[in-house]
């Protein structure tokens, strides 16, 4: 399915993406791994910059595979599965160190599942004679998550999982709000703002990072430089958004939002609300059912506060994502 096209649309998120998920023919053996949820879905509201480590490496197309060998208490190598004297490790390394130097824009990155270079998680690391030993990080994802440990990543395999999905797209929209309102702003305004406005969607995913970083801000973070302060809320902040939210912190920070109607509505219409998040948390509807209906509530009778809370609305609703949690 694609999204309604609208004149008024805002600006594409700039988004990496493995080249061979975009259909480009740069896998070892010349094939592709098109993604049909990325280019008929996502490239609605995401501007897909493709990009293959390997092939910038210098490896081209067709050629020898590669994998990662190693012991478990050691940083994998990547050496070539036909003539393990082919090492290019410090080449995808150095590939990958120019690419974050180049791309601090991007808001974050679809990964190909499995890869030496790519794969996210569980990619197999084998011993010396040939035999699986472990698994771990693909060296070009290990880069990334060391120099551009706040970019959002997530393999296009992965996103079959609904929660999966729906995380990643929600953390790359909330860090494209702070690269638009946040990164370039000269005072704290800007940073409290951030907060405010993400301070139920924060809860949802990391209730303690929620309270920490409102204490930080509240106390000490006024006394040291705004630069410093914006790194270290950056980094925690992101780090709670990867946490992906239960139907326990869902449920949680629907009660919480619910709050501000208490005294705007009636009974019944308080009843039809509980009613809802209720049956959310059951398991018995999916969470777009109970944000629905706050919504109405909220439009009419909520304070502005409220109703800029970003957890209410963190990604198109075109994308149905919180019709399937």
């Amino acid at each position: 399915m694609a999204l309604a096209e609208s004149t008024s649309s805002p600006p594409r998120i700039p988004v990496g993406i493995s080249a061979c998920l975009m259909g480009e023919q740069v896998r070892y053996n010349g094939g592709h791994k098109r993604s049909r949820y990325c280019l008929e879905v996502l490239q609605e509201c995401f501007d897909f910059e493709p990009f293959c480590p390997e092939l910038e490496a210098g490896l081209g197309v067709p050629r020898e595979p590669i994998r990662l060998v190693g012991a478990p208490e050691e940083p994998p190598r990547v050496v070539g599965t036909v003539d393990p004297s082919l090492d290019v490790t410090e080449r995808l390394r150095d590939v990958g160190e120019a690419f974050v130097a180049r791309h601090r824009h991007l808001r974050g990155f679809v990964l190909m599942k499995g890869s030496p270079s790519c794969g996210l998680e569980r990619v197999k690391v084998y011993h010396q004679n040939g035999m699986p030993s472990h698994s771990d990080s693909g060296i070009f994802v290990r880069v990334l998550r060391v120099l551009y440990p706040e970019l959002p990543l997530e393999e296009e395999a992965r996103m079959n999982d609904a929660v999966l999905r729906e995380n990643f797209i929600t953390r790359v929209f909330a860090f494209d709000d702070w690269k638009r309102h946040v990164e370039g702003a000269g005072d704290y305004h800007a940073l409290i703002q951030f907060h405010s406005r993400q301070k139920y969607l924060l809860m949802a995913h990391h209730v303690e990072a929620y309270r920490e970083l409102g204490r930080y801000l509240g106390s000490e973070a006024h006394a040291q430089p705004l630069e410093s302060v914006k790194h270290r809320y950056l980094q925690r902040f992101m780090a709670a958004l990867s946490r992906p939210a239960t139907r326990k912190t869902h449920t949680n920070a629907l009660m919480h939002i619910m709050g501000y109607l208490k005294d705007a509505v009636d009974s019944e219409v308080k009843q039809d609300l509980l009613g809802a998040v209720e049956e959310y948390r059951l398991g018995h509807v999916h969470l777009a059912v109970p944000v629905r209906l706050l919504n109405h509530y909220l439009k009419r009778h909520g304070s502005e506060y409220i109703r800029r809370q970003t957890y209410l609305d963190p990604h198109p609703y075109e994308l149905g994502l919180r019709n399937t949690i």
